[in-house]
């Protein structure tokens, strides 16, 4: 297995979100610290294809489907929504999605699938250690970007992620000293107790970014890469926003048609902190826009966020 970055750039150019040593400025985040993140929308343009991709390759459950939609997820919790456009192109040199993430609750169940991995086997465009987390990436049909990930401890990286937090090569060796024998190690899909961890972001300019998910949502700002990318969290999390210009910057929001984003979900804790991110929204001039599925932002860079209750 390779250990390459998720996604090929320029020589000079960092490819995965903690590439270079993290700087962060300290402010103290407004939103809930029970602020988590949920669903991903995705358009697809096969839709047959992505839920079998889905089910396969990462091990998710079909949880609805009908109309070309279909929803995916663990144990009856969403965590992608896949809408089907025949035809749609892959939005690459765009803003939207870099990459969505599935944080499992334990080393072993990221060793089991990257035993499945290895076994079957799924394409792979990286394998990092990035301190704060251990991370397996790849590409779906569409490329749209995932990440699989399972955090360290919280007490070997609290107050150390501007300083700490980077990309180091996967021991994968080490990784599979979890099973008793990789080769046959059973796989039957990603274990119930998996969430959506963080979801990554391509933006335009990052000071841009950050002045919409700190100053206006009340993410914490946790680190940053100069112009290149920043990690945004709450409660100290090491990041539940990344965003970055590494194939963005200056870029428009991908055309209509396109395989990309529809919208990534915060999910807050109950109606009063809802109201108070939509007010600091409203003071900005960032109205939100009303939905089947809730209210909705739209960041600098095109990005639509729904606003969910937990």
């Amino acid at each position: 297995m390779s250990s390459n970055d998720p996604h090929p750039l320029p020589e000079n150019a960092p490819r995965d979100p903690e590439e270079l040593e993290a700087r962060a400025e300290g402010t103290a985040p407004e939103i809930s610290p029970r602020t988590t993140m949920g669903p991903v929308h995705l358009t697809v343009s096969d839709l047959d294809r992505s839920v079998g991709y889905y089910e396969t390759a990462v091990g998710l459950a079909t949880l609805e489907r009908g109309d070309g939609r279909a929803t995916l997820g663990v144990a009856e919790r969403p965590l992608l929504g896949l809408v089907e456009l025949p035809g749609a192109a892959p939005a690459s040199g765009y803003t939207g999605l870099y990459h969505f993430a599935l944080l499992v609750p334990e080393r072993i169940d990221l060793a089991r699938w990257l035993a499945h991995a290895a076994r079957d086997p799924v394409p792979l465009t990286g394998l990092s250690d990035h301190f704060v987390s251990e991370a397996i990436y790849l590409t779906d049909p569409d490329g749209h970007g995932i990440e699989i990930y399972q955090d360290r401890p919280r007490a070997t990286w609290e107050g150390l992620v501007a300083s700490r937090m980077t990309t180091l090569p996967l021991d994968v060796d080490a990784l599979f000293g979890e099973l008793a024998d990789p080769s046959s190690e059973p796989f039957e899909g990603l274990p119930p107790g998996t969430v959506m961890g963080h979801v990554h972001l391509k933006v335009a300019a990052i000071a841009e970014g950050i002045s919409f998910y700190r100053d206006v949502l009340g993410f914490g700002l946790m680190a940053q890469l100069g112009r290149q990318a920043a990690f945004l969290s709450a409660g100290g999390y090491h990041h539940h926003i990344g965003a970055n210009t590494w194939e963005s910057g200056g870029a428009p929001p991908p055309p209509e048609g396109s395989a990309a984003l529809r919208h990534a979900t915060i999910v807050l804790p109950g109606a009063d902190e809802l109201e108070r991110v939509l007010g600091r929204a409203a003071a900005a001039g960032t109205g939100a826009e009303d939905t089947a599925a809730g209210r909705v932002l739209t960041d600098p860079s095109g990005n639509r966020l729904l606003l969910a209750l937990a």
